[in-house]
């Protein structure tokens, strides 16, 4: 499983909205508003590299109201949940 954080600069009166047309795409675990340079936290995970970029700049990026995106590819997971077996459900290896 390969997890992405990607940081988000939206149009400031459009938050909730984008924030809601952002965590009903496929693959996106979840999303926080958040204080600082960026408006939203996206969580996104995938089982291939491949398909971050059906979803970044394919999907989120192409949001109205969407200005920038930064991601991060996450190399491991430090968590006392296992995090990897809850996001597979349902993943064909």
């Amino acid at each position: 499983m390969i997890t992405a954080i990607v940081l988000i600069k939206t149009s400031v009166d459009q938050i909730p909205e984008i924030a809601e047309a952002i965590a009903a795409l496929d693959h996106v675990s979840e999303v926080y508003s958040v204080t600082g340079g960026y408006d939203l936290v996206a969580l996104v995970r995938v089982a291939r590299h491949d398909d971050l970029a059906d979803i970044i700049p394919g999907r989120i990026s192409k949001i109205p109201g969407v200005a920038a995106t930064d991601t991060h590819v996450a190399f491991r997971t430090y968590s006392q949940h296992d995090l990897e077996a809850a996001f597979a459900i349902g993943l064909d290896s």
